[in-house]
């Protein structure tokens, strides 16, 4: 694994920490719904580094990216595919919404958490899958 994608990885590790934390202690959920987001997205970043040599900055990149090299892998299911379109619907609320539309539920965050745990131990599982890494 080049050293890129394992600091993506060990990013994508903290922000699961972060999560936990965020909602068991803190109780913030919409934070902890931002940072289970964070999580997904550096691990894209990290499977997305080690397979093309490059990275995605925005969102709408690392989604497009991951989703293309991941087609036809079944190891990552339709939930993990939509997972960082749908978690990121929490950082933009963490970030930007206002008022009664604003407001996360802890329910909400706690089942994309556990999908954000998913996500990032599939995408080591496919980091550590050296068939699978380009010639």
């Amino acid at each position: 694994m080049t050293p890129e994608s394992a600091e993506h990885l060990a990013k994508a590790r903290e922000y699961l920490v972060k999560a936990r934390a965020l909602l068991d202690v803190v109780h913030f959920a919409d934070e902890a719904g931002r940072a289970a987001y964070l999580a997904g997205f550096h691990a894209a970043e990290a499977l997305i580094s080690e397979r093309t040599g490059r990275v995605a900055h925005t969102h709408d990149g690392v989604n497009s990216q991951f989703n293309l090299l991941t087609r036809g892998d079944g190891r990552v299911d339709t939930e993990l595919r939509a997972f960082l379109g749908r978690a990121y619907n929490l950082k933009a609320i963490a970030d930007y919404e206002t008022g009664p539309g604003s407001v996360v539920t802890p329910e909400r965050v706690e089942a994309a958490l556990s999908t954000a745990i998913r996500f990032v131990d599939v995408v080591t599982e496919l980091l550590n899958d050296t068939d699978a890494l380009p010639s």
